[in-house]
């Protein structure tokens, strides 16, 4: 399981962040979507990784709200 930063643009489009995943990013015209994607896109980032043996990175994301 990883952590996934959710929140919308200014276009109303949905994006799914992985803070332990580098570069993983999605989006979706809906919530559902955006986590389709990044499950996916996770997924075939770790498989990479894999087959090149090298290794995974854990989920250490601390994440916390803050209003600025």
């Amino acid at each position: 399981m990883r952590q996934v930063i959710l929140y919308t643009d200014e276009d109303d489009y949905w994006i799914a962040e992985c803070p332990s995943s580098p570069g993983c990013v999605s989006q979706g015209d809906t919530k559902e979507e955006a986590l389709a994607g990044i499950k996916k896109t996770i997924e075939l980032y770790i498989d990479v990784l894999k087959e090149h043996g090298d290794s995974v990175p854990e989920d250490h994301a601390n994440l916390e709200l803050a209003k600025v």
